[in-house]
């Protein structure tokens, strides 16, 4: 499914008028159907709220989300989110842990057990089905946060640094295997991340927002084929005028996006 967002603003509001706190303003931005994009900015910047926002899980304060086109009435029903913690029950399973969204679903025991065990086999945690949380490591919880996820055949999926807690080597290793995830289920993908290299290596375009309140400062398309080698001079070109962008603060008028297509 496609996604959209109309100058799209959030404002929170403190207790007893002591004042307001801007979030996003005039957000304006678009996803195709099955792409991967990634959101990168500095701490504070709205980055969360804007996922919130089209989980449903928060109200803009003006603007407009339109899921294929359409204001959904229940966008969480089309949308699954990966948290940056893992966000597992300790006192369930990992089997049962995947198994939560069909639950609340009321899909059948039996079909239950079955789709969640596929999500186990895919993911390679095969013999973890009845681990609990406190007996897998990082990388296996954040493989079974996103299989809770995907388990319930969300047509857009939101990840909000689901790698940031991890050490270099899993979050790389962690990195091929979102890659080869998306690519065998075209979801669309909207991935926050602080990590420049790491949003170049997954995506097709990346949206950098500037500090708070949250502006799109610039829509970089990563025209780059998979899989991609991080040494490889071309992708740190892409690297390096990203990073070259967001310092300079290239544009005159914060609130409006621009597309750029890197030189050379």
């Amino acid at each position: 499914m496609s996604l959209e967002l109309k100058k799209l603003s959030k404002i929170f509001y403190e207790e007893k008028g002591r004042g307001v706190v801007k979030a996003l303003q005039d957000i304006s931005l678009s996803v195709d159907d099955g792409q991967f994009v990634s959101v990168i900015g500095p701490s504070g910047c709205g980055k969360t709220t804007m996922l919130r926002i089209i989980s449903g899980l928060e109200s803009p304060t003006s603007g407009e989300l339109l899921i294929n086109g359409e204001r959904p009435e229940e966008p969480w029903k089309q949308v699954g989110f990966v948290f940056q913690e893992y966000a597992l029950f300790p006192w369930r399973t990992v089997c049962q842990n995947i198994e939560f969204g069909l639950e609340i679903k009321n899909i059948p025991g039996k079909e239950k057990r079955q789709r969640a065990l596929e999500y186990i086999n895919r993911f390679g945690m095969k013999g973890f089905e009845d681990k609990f949380p406190n007996e897998i490591s990082g990388g296996m919880k954040q493989r079974v946060a996103i299989a809770r996820t995907l388990v319930n055949n969300p047509s857009i999926v939101l990840m909000d640094e689901p790698f940031g807690a991890l050490d270099s080597h899993t979050r790389s290793h962690l990195q091929k295997f979102i890659l080869h995830v998306w690519q065998q289920s075209k979801k669309t993908v909207v991935f926050v991340t602080h990590n420049i290299d790491e949003a170049v290596f997954l995506s097709q375009k990346v949206i950098c927002l500037s500090a708070r309140p949250g502006r799109v400062k610039l829509t970089f398309p990563v025209k780059l084929p998979y899989p991609r080698d991080v040494t490889e001079d071309e992708f740190n070109r892409y690297r390096r005028e990203i990073i070259e962008f967001l310092s300079a603060e290239m544009l005159s008028e914060p609130d409006s996006a621009i597309e750029v297509e890197p030189a050379g």
